[in-house]
């Protein structure tokens, strides 16, 4: 089965940049919907970033302009470059894969904790 392994989560200060690295088990990413979510405590997980395997991206409003997704497909890795980070980025981001462009997500890494200071 699909699994997937998130890395690259860390701390840093408040306008600092980190970069989220997703690495799939099997050779999925060139074909699979890929996406980031988040969850902070006592909150609920939310979208971050998604790319279709056609290459379109879509951001939530919190984070257009400051996170940029991409995929490896000779990698089969997707990424999350995280750049002017906020304290309020802090959260464990996620890894998620689905067939098509609509529905859930079917495949979840363990994810990687981010932390941002002030």
């Amino acid at each position: 089965q699909v699994q997937l392994v998130e890395s690259g989560g860390g701390l840093v200060q408040a306008g600092g940049s980190l970069r989220l690295s997703c690495a799939a088990s099997g050779s999925i990413v060139s074909i699979f919907v890929m996406g980031w979510y988040r969850q902070a405590p006592g909150k609920q997980r939310e979208s971050v970033a998604t790319v279709t395997s056609g290459g379109s991206t879509n951001y939530a409003d919190s984070v257009k302009d400051r996170f940029t997704i991409s995929r490896d497909n000779a990698k089969n890795t997707v990424y999350l470059q995280m750049n002017s980070l906020k304290p309020e980025d802090t959260a464990v981001y996620y890894c998620a894969a689905k067939r098509g462009d609509w529905g859930p997500y079917a495949f979840w890494g363990q994810g990687t904790q981010v932390t941002v200071s002030s």
